[in-house]
């Protein structure tokens, strides 16, 4: 039986044209960017969109993929712009809110439960990400999720290692406030009650 190629064969093959293998690279990671978006988006409609518009924008910019990142990275990062302009376009954008009204523990570092995990955790594990600014949220999600070390995560959200580690921290602790980890803790998930502030744009830029 003769082994799949790899993304690098892939790759190379469709930007020569081989629509074949174009399909082979969009069925490969298809799964990965849904999972990834459902977690952004926070639901199925908003993460099948993002999920259709990222694998669009992955088509259309092949031929700029250079290899200087793994193809896996760069399609996280398509997808993570694609799924934080889905939520701009559906006006999903975070109201601020004053970083003194919450308190955060810095020793506090929950994960997120696996892909597999059971229903109720990954139910109540994606109510209190909508809690969480997306810029924070995205750091946490390509952690936690994705698997991806800190200096990918600061390639695909174009942010510095020290930015993303510390975003990394708070998205986390705030995480433990809403799934009851901090007290008292903050309001349930809702609009406008973000446990950490920013906006959906500031997920893609430095601090």
């Amino acid at each position: 039986m003769v082994p799949p190629a790899d993304d690098e064969t892939l790759v190379a093959a469709a930007q020569a044209g081989d629509t074949k293998a174009l399909d082979a690279l969009l069925r490969r990671h298809h799964d990965r960017v849904y999972a990834l978006c459902r977690r952004l988006a926070g639901n199925d409609s908003d993460a099948l969109d993002a999920t259709q518009e990222a694998l669009i924008a992955v088509v259309k910019g092949i031929d700029r993929f250079d290899g200087r990142a793994r193809f896996g990275t760069w399609v996280y990062r398509v997808a993570t712009n694609a799924c934080l302009d889905e939520l701009r376009r559906r006006g999903r954008r975070p109201l601020p809110v004053d970083d003194e009204q919450y308190r955060w523990d810095d020793r506090a570092d929950p994960r997120l439960p696996p892909v597999d995990g059971s229903v109720t955790d990954r139910l109540a594990v994606d109510e209190a990400l909508q809690a969480i600014a997306p810029d924070f949220r995205a750091c946490v999600v390509l952690r936690d999720l994705c698997d991806l070390d800190y200096a990918e995560i600061a390639e695909v959200l174009d942010l510095r290692p020290g930015t993303v580690r510390s975003r990394i921290s708070r998205g986390r602790s705030a995480l433990a406030q809403v799934l009851g980890g901090g007290g008292a803790g903050p309001p349930r998930p809702g609009p406008g009650n973000q446990v950490v502030t920013g906006d959906v744009q500031g997920a893609v830029t430095d601090d």
